[in-house]
């Protein structure tokens, strides 16, 4: 039971990582320091995909579910809901690439406007 928990826990720290990837640009708007978090996660979670390589929690979650006994993600909330995202079925080389661009085009949005805002604020205090 004990590590059946753990797996679940991890699945859930894997998801909030995977959403600070994706969004954490957004995050910096309301926090500068989240920059110097956000920068190596992007460039991981990058990597990661263009690589074709998955990320180390994964084997560790089904390290851990072996251990607890079980078989694969059947069953629970966590299962059927987070690790469907997670782990899609049917993923490909060409759809990893395309969350790539994906990833990089929300944040370069996300960027863009942190960007913006940097330097309307720099001009306002040469003025």
């Amino acid at each position: 039971m004990g590590r059946s928990l753990l797996a679940d826990a991890l699945v859930v720290v894997h998801f909030s990582f995977t959403l600070f990837v994706i969004f954490g640009g957004f995050l910096v708007w309301l926090r500068r320091w989240v920059l110097y978090a956000h920068l190596p996660a992007l460039a991981w979670g990058c990597w990661i995909e263009l690589s074709g390589r998955i990320c180390p929690l994964t084997p560790l979650e089904n390290l851990l579910r072996r251990q607890a006994g079980e078989a694969g993600y059947g069953g629970g909330f966590l299962q059927h809901y987070i690790i469907v995202v997670l782990y899609p079925p049917g993923l490909t080389r060409q759809m990893q690439w395309g969350l790539a661009v994906a990833l990089v085009a929300i944040n370069v949005v996300a960027y863009a406007v942190v960007w913006r805002r940097w330097r309307s604020r720099a001009a306002g205090l040469r003025s």
